[in-house]
């Protein structure tokens, strides 16, 4: 099991970024694929991007595509997503969740953070 624990959201506006950390503890995170998930009240939970455990692989949704980043960094057990060019619709709670399957499903994610507000003002 990992223990994930996100930060960096917040109150932005239109056309503006935000940067989200995720932190792991736990299990071996080099080995984990990391995703980021978002959910607004009331709906599913949709796929954001996905990373490799070695980070040679990223995936994105198409709502995010050329506007957000997934990285992450081994050494520090942290996983980010760079947020450009923020629109309203982006506005949800952002997850970040660990899977030993690279996977845009979020059933092959078994553990997840408790999730960071963010909020894109028009």
């Amino acid at each position: 099991q990992v223990q994930l624990v996100e930060s960096g959201g917040g109150l932005v506006q239109a056309g503006g970024s935000l940067r989200l950390s995720c932190a792991a503890s736990g299990r071996t995170f080099s080995l984990l694929a990391m995703g980021w998930f978002r959910q607004a009240p009331g709906k599913e939970r949709e796929f954001v991007a996905g990373i490799s455990w070695s980070g040679s692989r990223t995936y994105y949704a198409d709502s995010v595509k050329g506007r957000f980043t997934i990285s992450r960094d081994n050494a520090k057990n942290t996983v980010y997503l760079q947020m450009n060019s923020l629109k309203p619709e982006d506005t949800d709670v952002y997850y970040c969740a660990a899977s030993v399957v690279f996977s845009t499903s979020n059933m092959e994610y078994k553990d997840w953070g408790q999730g960071t507000q963010v909020t894109v003002s028009s």
